[in-house]
């Protein structure tokens, strides 16, 4: 997996640098967290987070990867994932697919290397936001206006 650098730009110019996973390109949606310590692969598909981008808070995700006959929906509705460590080897023997292979085939964006629990704190003392993530473009100001 190669990676490169990504930002999350929220709304009151809040600035997140990180890394790359997932799908090349550009998302925009609200920005919430959830403070599950596993079911990465069930948030990916809950209906509920259609217009969001996720915060997982905790510290490691990807490490059981992605098992096809444990999806719960026709597909990912979230904007964007947004985690600190991306485990790129998963190690569960049902695991079919990384973490990273699924956000692409669903286009969804990933970054990771973000403090999550900054984020979280800045959202929970200041109430959701809307954020972009972008891999493709390093301006701040220009996704900042978009």
């Amino acid at each position: 997996m190669k990676t490169s650098k990504c930002l999350l730009v929220l709304e009151d110019g809040s600035v997140f640098e990180g890394k790359s996973f997932g799908y090349v390109g550009e998302s925009i949606g609200e920005i919430v967290f959830n403070t599950s310590m596993t079911g990465y692969q069930e948030i990916l598909t809950d209906p509920s987070y259609k217009g969001q981008m996720v915060v997982m808070t905790y510290p490691e995700i990807g490490n059981y990867g992605i098992n096809l006959e444990d999806i719960e929906s026709r597909k990912l509705f979230l904007e964007g994932f947004i985690v600190r460590q991306y485990n790129p080897m998963p190690s569960n023997f049902r695991s079919t697919q990384t973490l990273d292979q699924y956000l692409k085939k669903n286009k969804v964006v990933g970054i990771e290397g973000v403090d999550t629990r900054a984020l979280t704190r800045h959202l929970r003392d200041h109430g959701s936001k809307m954020g972009i993530i972008s891999n493709v473009d390093g301006d701040v100001k220009r996704l900042l206006k978009k």
